[in-house]
């Protein structure tokens, strides 16, 4: 099984300080807040998440232009967040920040 990705859109809910791993990498981790309506079961579902998130090298420093409340879409992979943890974190490899109109309108649709 080689098949791991996800996309998702939110709002940044918190973002750390931009930091770097002992390899000289750049590591930022955030908490990104969805809300949607889905189809599940032939019927309508409210969905609110929010999710740990971590951005390393190039993605990370789009992160540091982040901000509480920006919308925003990403795409990744879950892994786990340590050796010892089996808590899921969304691994970030491409961010794009979502217009403000957008964003208004999906937040009165929801």
């Amino acid at each position: 099984m080689n098949r791991n990705q996800v996309v998702l859109e939110g709002v940044v809910a918190d973002i750390e300080a931009l930091r770097y791993t002992p390899a000289g990498v750049p590591h930022v981790e955030f908490r990104l807040d969805h809300q949607s309506r889905q189809q599940e079961a032939a019927g309508e579902r409210e969905v609110n998440v929010i999710v740990s998130a971590v951005a390393l090298g190039n993605p990370a420093l789009t992160a540091t232009k982040l901000k509480p409340g920006d919308a925003i879409a990403v795409k990744g992979f879950l892994s786990r967040r340590s050796l010892k943890s089996d808590y899921p974190v969304l691994h970030v490899n491409q961010i794009k920040l979502l217009q403000e109109e957008n964003h208004a309108t999906s937040t009165r649709q929801r």
